[in-house]
């Protein structure tokens, strides 16, 4: 690559990170004259790169927003942050890349890096292995996440097709909804605001919302919880088969550290140790659940005094269970059957 042309993909570089870049500067960077600075800046400004002049004392030039992406000049650990993210984002579920597009996104990073930085790259990639299973697929599409997003951001009503899951029947329709925030949890992306066609507080997956649009108007978010918390709790009290509540003793804070936002609703009796109390009192936790087998475990788990209010069945299954662990104990070998 001719000297010219290396400091013209240099000064791109330069523009690239950010903020505005004197004259002076980019020519000490560059190891040029002033005179060539602007020279290059013609040539980029030729390439439809949008470089914008500063006036002023403290003038220069920066990198405008433009019709389209100009080439991107990547470091080695930005090149490599770029893979990984990408590559961990299809793994994990969380990507906003729906379809093929982080495939092919990383693709193309790939194409442009130079031979040594590849093979570099490639070894990191082939060498990778991850401890869980792959998430499913639930990437949004862009042409709803962008809309949701600006909903939430300027405060605009919202108006989205659903289409329910498996409880709801797969019913869906038109909404109209005040979004209050965006959240990704468990591989999943979420949009939670007031659903003004049932006037109630709704949580949406935002992979079974086929269109989105924003409308006119404008409203203001509630106070109280964030969207994340808001989102939690929708999820720990969505309906299921079995509504199950235990009595936990200890405080809520410890209890919440070991019963996730999405599972349980943890709250602490009135007069009893809580957030930040002295002392332990008792705490009442809240469970939906479509089946009960796993909760005896979970319930032996937290190591603490609990007492089950209901359902009559739960207590039955954790008898069972403390019967196979005293037997466990005492060595006494499983009935044949």
């Amino acid at each position: 690559m001719s000297r010219p042309v290396s400091r013209v993909l240099t000064l791109l570089e330069l523009l690239q990170s950010g903020g505005v870049r004197t004259v002076a500067e980019l020519a000490d960077r560059l190891g040029v004259g002033e005179r060539t600075v602007r020279r290059y800046v013609d040539h980029l400004v030729d390439l439809d790169v949008p470089v914008e002049s500063v006036r002023g004392r403290y003038g220069g030039y920066r990198l405008a927003p433009g019709h389209r992406m100009p080439p991107l000049m990547l470091t080695d650990d930005e090149a490599l942050a770029v893979l990984l993210g990408l590559v961990a984002g299809r793994r994990t579920g969380t990507t906003a890349a729906a379809g093929t597009a982080g495939e092919t996104a990383a693709a193309k990073v790939r194409r442009v890096l130079p031979e040594r930085l590849r093979h570099r790259l490639d070894a990191v990639l082939d060498s990778l292995t991850f401890t869980t299973a792959p998430a499913g697929s639930a990437a949004p599409e862009a042409a709803v996440l962008l809309p949701v997003a600006d909903a939430v951001r300027h405060h605009r009503p919202l108006a989205i097709r659903y289409t329910g899951g498996r409880r709801e029947g797969g019913r869906g329709g038109e909404r109209t909804l005040y979004p209050y925030g965006l959240v990704a949890h468990a591989g999943r992306w979420y949009v939670t605001g007031w659903d003004l066609s049932v006037g109630a507080e709704r949580t949406f997956r935002l992979d079974r919302i086929d269109g989105a649009r924003v409308l006119p108007g404008t409203f203001e978010p509630p106070p109280g919880p964030g969207p994340a918390e808001r989102v939690l709790t929708a999820l720990a009290t969505a309906p299921y088969r079995h509504e199950v509540t235990v009595r936990v003793r200890g405080t809520a804070e410890e209890i919440r550290a070991r019963l996730p936002g999405s599972v349980a609703i943890v709250a602490a009796e009135d007069g009893e140790g809580g957030e930040g109390g002295e002392g332990e009192g008792w705490c009442r936790v809240e469970i939906r659940a479509e089946r009960l087998d796993w909760l005896p475990g979970l319930l032996a788990s937290l190591d603490r005094p609990f007492l089950v209010e209901r359902p009559d069945e739960l207590r039955g299954l954790v008898a069972d269970l403390a019967g196979r662990l005293m037997d466990a104990a005492r060595g006494t070998p499983p009935p044949r059957g």
